[in-house]
């Protein structure tokens, strides 16, 4: 008989894995114990050592759904020879390693249970077991027990009791248990706070039929529900909540629902169907004619199906598709308070559906599109957040990374675990700020990180940049927009470079005080060099330029063209009264600084082509661009590549030609995507060949457009190269933190401590 002593850390608590480990042991005829621990779980296994292998790859290749482990450590131990296998009280000592899950979707088990009426918990909208329910949206402290959540509140019945201290249930120590007779409950109240009567399910449907606006409270925040199939009712919403054009989300009733609206291929529908439930972007179905206001001028949806217990009784109550977006106006957080929610949905919603067990942090719903066939994340937040990712070199000092300014996350970092926020969003809102530093605070204890080190972007006037910097007793560090773009890129693909990187986005602060976008680069996780990039131009009225896109198609005119300016050009006439003087301010360079940026040539075109002259939110251009290819089209306009410049302006003036030909906008977009790649495959391919790489890195919220990045892939490999994209981040400012941690963990053992802006070293 020998006896191993067993140290596991990951993902083990909360997840039903001492349990496991107990009906394991008992199979195995193991003896020994079980118990958690401040750093994941530790077993003692004795019996044969046959037995103890066989048991030890067991816990890998047969460990709950739920379950991840990092690390699996085994020493050898004296034999006790006492029989049986217990699990043990939890062991709070040590530095605190475990794990935080994620929250999860309702698993099958518990869905049965709801549709049973001989079940004590038929119909009752929080029920949950270790494999599903709430985890990181109720977690307000470490160890992870019920003491430590929101549910702390709620004393369990003696029948809830019986099921949370009993090993061979499915809901030992469950944290968030609970039944109709000690759990939460549920509540329709109106705008006034007045409480309806009857059945608060039933009566929301009834609302929601009759085309009216409710909120709804979730996982993570507040929901704003209206039936997807009245355009009236959508109308109504997109107006209340001052969301012009920016897609709604569609929550199906099920699969098959989904399926008659929406294209679902197998890695989408496993997506919608698996245990993080994120919205999926899918393309909507020709022969299918929905309402206009649900996604204006996209032909893609973002589809969720029901993954907590409420949204599966609303569902089957409503019978038909609903509008579920986040519940806020626009560019505020989701509302996450009760009583902050009502007082700032009221203007918005007729009706308010709310329980009262409190969320500690609120969580956007994850956005995933599928590429390649492969997921490629939007958004990573709910269903995903906490869980860590994998550095592939050590922190040798705990790192906190600030990220950038919209769409921000966060990212804490020690050793080779890097915790990734959820979704922050823009923090140019006040109250968006204030969850970024709550959620920093929370972070910090649930991990035991206090921060050494802090990473930021270059932008000065990011008000991430100001909150780093304004820290004391840590080193900081700056790091370029887009160096950290391909560094994030390079942990996802656990690679460290050197690589050639292509960064394409809206904006970001160069190392030279210019504006980036459009950028290629020599580099690896300690520096990067700058090998080529697209042409600068002006950016009339600097950030106004951004919201109207009309105003880059003015500066690329100007660039192209110069003194010969052509003439009858639509959006100069649509724009007659402010056009002479936006070309005279990027002519001069008056409040029109240069950039580089790729995004901004794509609104160029966009308004160029009549697509849209002005946008309401980040990046509508370029998409409603992307919208009008046509796939058929194998045409493609020439981009010239000289002395480390992309030019630009050469497919500006392809496109003014066509149009003038009287060419169509699916045509002419088609050939400017194709050009600009075929451009920046060129670029790129000549790069590696002259620093000896055969990697190639692309990052960026440009390489959200599909068709784009799909002619960049094929080209790069066609040319012999290998392609790193992203796969656990998302390519737009999401991932940002991630790569500040990165280049931080490499670089921080030269830093000098103080509170200033140092800028990267570049590579030699």
């Amino acid at each position: 008989m020998v006896r191993v002593r067993i140290h596991i850390e990951g993902i083990v608590q909360g997840v039903g894995f001492r349990p496991f480990v107990y009906g394991l042991a008992g199979e195995l005829a193991v003896a020994g114990f079980v118990r958690n621990t401040a750093a994941g779980v530790l077993i003692e296994a004795e019996a044969t050592a046959e037995t103890v292998t066989e048991f030890t790859a067991a816990l890998r290749s047969r460990a709950p759904t739920l379950a991840r482990i990092d690390e699996l450590r085994c020493e050898p131990v004296p034999a006790t020879g006492v029989d049986g296998f217990q699990i043990e009280l939890t062991s709070p000592d040590g530095p605190r390693r475990t794990l935080i899950s994620a929250d999860t979707a309702t698993c099958a088990d518990c869905l049965a249970e709801l549709a049973d009426p001989a079940d004590r918990r038929y119909r009752y909208p929080f029920i949950n077991c270790t494999n599903c329910g709430p985890r990181f949206t109720i977690v307000t402290g470490v160890p992870y027990d019920r003491a430590a959540t929101t549910m702390a509140g709620f004393a369990m019945c003696q029948d809830c009791r019986r099921e949370y201290d009993d090993p061979g249930d499915r809901r030992f120590h469950a944290q968030p248990v609970c039944c109709p007779v000690c759990g939460p409950t549920l509540r329709l109240i109106g705008p006034d706070g007045t409480a309806s009567t009857g059945d608060p399910i039933g009566t929301t449907a009834d609302l929601l039929r009759a085309g009216s606006i409710v909120a709804v409270k979730g996982l993570g925040g507040y929901h704003l529900a209206v039936d997807a199939r009245s355009e009236e009712a959508v109308a109504t919403l997109r107006g209340r909540k001052h969301r012009e054009d920016k897609p709604f989300a569609v929550m199906m009733p099920d699969l098959g629902v989904a399926r008659s609206w929406c294209e679902v291929g197998q890695v989408a529908a496993e997506l919608l169907t698996g245990h993080r439930r994120p919205i999926v972007v899918l393309p909507r179905r020709r022969d299918v004619v929905l309402p206009a206001a649900l996604a204006p001028g996209n032909d893609q949806l973002g589809v969720l199906l029901p993954y907590t217990p409420l949204h599966h009784l609303l569902a089957q109550a409503v019978g038909s598709p609903l509008v579920l977006t986040s519940g806020n106006v626009s560019d505020e957080p989701i509302a996450y308070l009760d009583d902050e929610a009502v007082t700032r949905l009221s203007g918005i919603a007729d009706g308010f559906l709310l329980h009262d067990r409190p969320i500690r942090m609120r969580t956007d719903d994850s956005v995933v599109r599928v590429v390649r066939g492969r997921p490629r994340p939007v958004r990573r937040s709910r269903g995903y957040a906490p869980e860590p990712i994998t550095l592939p070199l050590d922190c040798p000092r705990p790192v906190l990374a600030v990220g950038a300014e919209l769409k921000n996350t966060f990212c804490l970092a020690r050793g080779r675990q890097a915790f990734v926020s959820h979704h922050i969003g823009d923090l140019e809102n006040y109250e968006t700020m204030r969850s970024f530093q709550d959620g920093i605070e929370h972070f910090g204890m649930l991990f035991d990180i206090a921060p050494e080190v802090v990473a930021h972007d270059l932008h000065p006037e990011y008000l991430s940049t100001k909150y780093a910097v304004d820290l004391t007793g840590v080193d900081v560090i700056g790091v370029q927009h887009h160096h950290a773009h391909i560094a994030s890129c390079l942990v996802d693909n656990a690679a460290v470079g050197p690589v050639i990187g292509v960064a394409y986005d809206g904006t970001g602060f160069g190392s030279d005080g210019t504006l980036w976008g459009g950028e290629i680069l020599l580099a690896d996780l300690t520096g990067f060099r700058r090998l080529a990039h697209l042409e600068p131009v002006p950016l009339p009225g600097g950030s106004a330029a951004i919201r109207a896109p009309w105003r880059m198609a003015a500066a690329y005119l100007q660039v192209a063209y110069g003194e010969e300016l052509p003439t009858g050009l639509e959006v100069a006439l649509r724009h007659a009264d402010r056009w002479a003087p936006v070309q005279a301010m990027a002519a001069r360079g008056v409040n029109a600084p240069l950039t580089s940026s790729a995004g901004r040539l794509f609104d160029a075109v966009s308004a160029l082509t009549g697509v849209r002259d002005e946008v309401s939110f980040e990046g509508q251009a370029a998409i409603e661009l992307e919208q009008r290819v046509d796939r058929a089209e194998a045409g493609s306009y020439p981009m010239g590549v000289r002395d480390g410049l992309l030019l630009g302006r050469d497919l500006i003036r392809a496109v003014v030609h066509d149009l003038r030909r009287g060419a169509g906008v699916p045509t002419i977009a088609a050939r400017f995507h194709r050009g600009f790649a075929a451009a920046t495959v060129q670029a790129a391919a000549a790069a590696a060949r002259g620093h000896g790489l055969d990697t190639v890195a692309l990052s960026g919220g440009v390489f959200q457009n599909v068709v784009l990045l799909n002619l960049v892939i094929d080209g790069l490999e066609r040319a012999g190269l290998r392609v790193l994209t992203h796969a656990q981040v998302p390519c737009n400012d999401g991932g940002i933190s991630l790569g500040q941690v990165a280049v931080a963990a490499r670089t921080q053992p030269g830093l000098q401590a103080g509170t200033g802006l140092p800028s990267i070293v570049e590579l030699a």
